[in-house]
């Protein structure tokens, strides 16, 4: 019997018997830990925030409303531009059912929306955009309301996940252990929708990403209007702006790059992904911004092409090693050298992936850190971003490894000892 074949007789979703950061106890923690610490950490950078300490004020919406109903606002504006702007649908990878999803790619549509609202807005309010002004005078109160919708939300994919009608929906592999907190926290179901509506494609790349990038624009706002009348502007918070709105924008205009990626593909939606998506990405990846709108750090003209030239770098590797596999698994590069699988498939180990099994995380890797180059060595705060993505990408390249190592068996020892670099080639 083929690997294929047993893999057929499997029920559609087995128990999770393997368990990542420290199973329950784990979940629990960092469920626990990660709020306090965006919270935390926002204080530290900008301790002149004003934020109620009431938590019963962010708990009761009555009390909170001012900022509760514009966080509401944004997200559901955000999925009905997601439902009715155009775009393209394509298919997402094979489940375990035969089926493939369909997805509504409109990245463009969105991101040329969003431009054209910011620029009527700055020309109808002459530059004052109380909207901006709103984010940066209440960011802690929005983190905190963020963290409490992300917990919502996760909720209620993780109750959806039992009650369906029909066809029974695929769970995660890593998210159906049976423990409600584990679960919860790593995602039950895979592909959690409110009819044709993803809700992990759509927490992935729009909510959260596109407020990272209004907090930042709010924060050169402030330095450039508030601080300086329209006099002058940081030349770091200039930068930072400029290199973190490329990286938004590329990864919201290529988003049917994610339908591969294992966010998408093999993950579920938990606490886990809403907290990181809704959260995390744009109340700590937003670190610099916030910093450097109330720290002066002038780089001057070497620093700035230093910091511009590392990005630059990271960017090529990261997307030409990524276009290649693409490029590869689509049959357009037939000259690489690969091994045959007994799955039938093949491994690419030449050019960018002969030199380590995850090249592209290495480029990504160089964009976090010049990111918090932009501001130099004033604070170690800040480089908070660099540190927790090393720590997630070494993570997903172990994750990656045993999952390989499992579904390619003896191929993937071969694969290992012509590609015997993780990440960083002749390091690591």
């Amino acid at each position: 019997m083929t690997r294929a074949e047993v893999e057929k007789e499997q029920p559609l979703n087995p128990k999770t018997t393997k368990f990542e950061f420290g199973g329950c106890l784990g979940a629990l923690f960092l469920s626990l830990f990660l709020p306090v610490f965006t919270v935390f950490i926002n204080l530290q950078l900008t301790p002149d925030a004003k934020f109620s300490t009431d938590p019963l004020y962010y708990l009761n919406p009555c009390r909170s409303s001012e900022v509760w109903i514009p966080y509401l606002c944004w997200f559901g504006v955000l999925a009905v531009f997601d439902i009715i702007l155009p775009g393209k649908t394509m298919f997402g990878t094979l489940l375990r059912d035969d089926t493939k999803l369909k997805y509504k790619i409109n990245g463009i549509s969105n991101s040329f929306l969003l431009i054209l609202i910011l620029g009527l807005r700055w020309q109808i309010t002459e530059g004052a955009m109380p909207e901006l002004v709103f984010l940066y005078e209440h960011h802690i109160e929005l983190n905190i309301i963020s963290i409490l919708f992300a917990f919502y939300l996760a909720t209620y994919c993780y109750l959806k996940s039992f009650v369906y009608f029909g066809k029974e929906p695929i769970l995660a592999l890593g998210g159906n252990a049976g423990n409600v907190i584990y679960d919860w926290f790593i995602g039950r179901e895979l592909n959690p929708r409110i009819g044709c509506f993803d809700i992990k494609l759509f927490c992935e790349l729009r909510p959260g990403m596109l407020l990272w990038l209004l907090i930042n624009l709010s924060c050169l706002h402030h330095n450039y209007v508030v601080v300086n009348q329209f006099n002058s502007v940081n030349d770091a918070l200039l930068l930072i702006n400029i290199l973190q709105g490329f990286y938004i924008f590329d990864g919201v205009l290529n988003e049917e790059g994610l339908l591969t990626m294992m966010d998408i593909a093999t993950d579920g939606f938990g606490f886990m992904l809403s907290f990181g998506d809704l959260t995390f990405v744009p109340f700590t990846f937003c670190l610099q911004a916030r910093f450097l709108s109330v720290n002066a750090n002038d780089l001057g003209q070497n620093k700035v092409i230093f910091i511009t030239s590392l990005m630059t770098l990271g960017y090529y590797i990261f997307h030409s090693a990524n276009k290649q596999k693409s490029d590869f698994k689509q049959g357009k590069l037939p000259n690489l050298k690969s091994i045959q699988t007994q799955r039938g498939t093949k491994l690419l180990c030449d050019s960018w992936w002969g030199m380590s099994q995850h090249i592209n995380y290495m480029g990504d890797w160089l964009i976090s850190l010049s990111w918090c180059l932009t501001t130099w060595f004033v604070t170690p705060l800040t480089y908070h971003y660099s540190v927790y993505f090393a720590i997630l990408l070494l993570h997903r390249q172990k994750r990656d490894e045993e999952k390989c190592s499992e579904k390619y068996g003896d191929d993937w020892v071969t694969y290992q000892k012509k590609v015997p670099y993780k990440i960083i080639p002749y390091i690591y």
